[in-house]
């Protein structure tokens, strides 16, 4: 089990590796393949085949959550490739639950750090801005974001705990 601060350490290293944080192009950098699927309600899913790996992404995702569900998947693999060659991939069932799944909650804590500066969550903090609007200013989900202030409050900040769903990015949720 990765610590947060751990998580944090390999997102910005990546981040700091590829000068980007493009889920996509940080994919790319990887020699990650990516493959648009007609999942009925799955997001995505990670698995390595034949040492090769790939992310699945359901075809008709608006551009916001397909950035946060490939900067998940890129958790798990940066987080979690070894458990998913050993084995064959995630289950469909247990993709983006965090309640229930330490690798999910891994995930989903990589993509809030890949994808959301603290420089820049930070700044909207300072300017007054709510989760919300700090959500909509960074084209990102308002549970993803609450997720950031919980780190940033790991990590000493005083910021006031944010709710959010443990299930935000669950299949069941469109």
């Amino acid at each position: 089990m990765a610590d947060t601060r751990e998580i944090i350490r390999r997102a910005d290293a990546l981040v700091r590796w590829c000068g980007c944080r493009d889920p996509r192009r940080v994919a790319r950098e990887l020699g990650i393949e990516i493959l648009p699927r007609d999942f009925a309600s799955q997001k995505g899913a990670y698995k390595v085949i034949m040492r090769v790996p790939f992310i699945f992404i359901k075809s008709d995702l608006d551009p916001v959550m397909e950035n946060i569900v490939l900067a998940h998947e890129l958790g798990h693999h940066v987080l979690h490739r070894h458990e998913a060659e050993s084995a064959g991939g995630f289950r469909e069932f247990n993709i983006f639950d965090m309640r229930n799944s330490r690798m999910e909650y891994e995930a989903n804590v990589f993509a809030s750090q890949l994808t959301l500066p603290d420089e820049e969550i930070l700044e909207y903090i300072s300017q007054g801005m709510d989760i919300h609007e700090v959500a909509a200013a960074m084209s990102s989900d308002v549970n993803l974001v609450a997720l950031k202030a919980d780190t940033l409050i790991s990590r000493g900040l005083a910021l006031r705990r944010q709710e959010h769903s443990n299930k935000f990015l669950s299949p069941d949720k469109n």
